[in-house]
């Protein structure tokens, strides 16, 4: 995918060394300094508003040319046509209609160009009425017609043809508008490998056929299913970063959290895209105060809880009560209980071992109850917790899980089985591929 460094686009600046070395160079008048920083601050304009429209653009273009590799690059020529027009005419009234109607407008031409017009008059529809240069209030598409295409591409982006790690790096590139680079930093793989990712992404998506559209009855149920799990999995990166030296990435974490509220806002009848909504709001509120000014983790008994945000957490009480009973609910509820205790020892860890006791029967996974052990632990005690991780010991899915030691480590620390506890505590230190999780479980081990 092209990558834009739009003030280059958008200001040529000549640095030529004079015929006579001893001659200094010419001052750069002021005029020229003036439009100099007007077109920089045009350019910074365009990448703004596209920043924010993007994903509106796409699923915009790719209604009319059925395909999301196509409808991003031809976002991506009306950006270019933007910064090329922009600093002779000026920025228009609705940045983002213009850019929307510019897409089309292509869109529609390259339709026309590869097909007979009889053929696409039906896909088309509305969008081939009008054959004049590109007018925002015709082609610009009501709210409506862009919340239905935000959906699609929703759909689209996290179809179940494609593999997890492909769904979630097209999501951030299409929905997200995040470049290659920036997906490859977030998730600290090669950029090369994050390209590669997406451009099969949308090949395989081309090859299956598959349809533009918001899917319905059973198959929407299904398919809603991995559209929140992509969002999860993303949230779930920045909140806990499984490798690298810093043990939360934020930028992921609202990128996850704009997704969901999009989502919330375009399904306002989908219980659980309100649980997903109110669990990544309550985990947001918590962010600033999971780690100290070095970087290094604070465990939730030590935060200051004057640091969570009380904005957040209204956001996800707002949610849980248009949430229901489905997996993401129930631990947006888990989340609230922590949210409501203005202090750690007032946290309700009964009502919370109930909660994850109704997740593990809704949706079971031995991490589940791994969680519903430490719950356990905190409301009847640590030998009762522990009895239920050493029945976890020999799961295969938590052989190399940091923290099922990690857990252990604590409740035998908790029982005065110090020994035992430091051992347990540097097996999930080498387990674990986050540097900072590390440092913490080492130094443990040596306490």
């Amino acid at each position: 995918m092209l990558r834009l460094h739009t003030a280059a686009l958008i200001v040529a600046v000549t640095a030529e060394s004079p015929a006579d070395p001893a001659k200094p160079p010419q001052r750069v008048k002021a005029t020229e300094t003036a439009e100099t920083a007007e077109a920089a601050a045009t350019a910074a304009t365009v990448e703004t508003v596209f920043r924010i429209e993007s994903a509106r653009i796409i699923a915009g273009v790719a209604r009319i040319v059925r395909d999301v590799g196509l409808a991003e690059e031809l976002a991506q020529d009306a950006l270019v046509t933007a910064l090329e027009r922009w600093p002779e005419s000026g920025v228009p009234d609705n940045p983002g209609a213009w850019l929307m109607a510019t897409a089309k407008h292509r869109a529609i031409d390259l339709v026309r160009r590869k097909e007979t017009y009889a053929r696409k008059l039906a896909e088309v529809g509305r969008d081939l009425e009008d054959v004049s240069p590109p007018d925002p209030a015709d082609l610009a598409g009501t709210a409506e017609d862009i919340d239905d295409d935000l959906l699609r591409l929703i759909f689209t982006a996290c179809h179940p043809v494609l593999s997890t790690r492909a769904r979630v790096a097209l999501t951030l590139r299409l929905l997200g508008g995040l470049t290659t680079e920036e997906i490859a930093r977030a998730f600290l793989v090669p950029e090369p490998t994050v390209a590669q990712r997406i451009v099969r992404a949308k090949r395989t998506l081309a090859k299956a056929e598959v349809p533009f559209e918001v899917p319905y009855g059973d198959d929407r149920t299904a398919r809603l299913s991995s559209v929140l799990e992509v969002i999860y999995l993303i949230f779930n990166e920045g909140y806990s970063a499984t490798t690298g030296d810093d043990l939360v990435r934020p930028a992921l974490c609202e990128d996850a959290l704009r997704l969901a509220r999009v989502l919330a806002g375009l399904l306002p009848q989908e219980p659980e895209v309100h649980g997903l909504a109110a669990l990544l709001e309550f985990q947001s509120s918590r962010i600033a105060a999971r780690t100290g000014p070095d970087g290094a983790p604070v465990l939730l008994a030590d935060q200051n809880r004057t640091r969570w945000s009380g904005l957040l957490i209204r956001r996800g009480v707002d949610a849980l009560q248009r949430a229901g009973h489905g997996p993401y609910s129930l631990q947006a509820a888990i989340a609230a209980c922590h949210a409501r205790a203005i202090r750690y020892e007032d946290t309700d860890w009964t009502a919370i071992a109930a909660l994850y006791g109704r997740l593990m029967a809704l949706a079971p996974s031995p991490v589940v109850e791994l969680n519903r052990a430490v719950a356990v632990a905190m409301a009847e005690g640590p030998a009762a917790g522990l009895k239920l991780v050493e029945a976890l010991a020999e799961e295969p899915a938590l052989k190399d899980y940091h923290l099922l030691p990690s857990v252990r480590g604590d409740l035998l620390e908790r029982l005065g089985r110090h020994e035992e506890a430091r051992v347990e505590f540097a097996r999930a230190a080498a387990l674990t591929r986050n540097a900072r999780e590390r440092a913490l479980l080492l130094e443990r081990s040596s306490g």
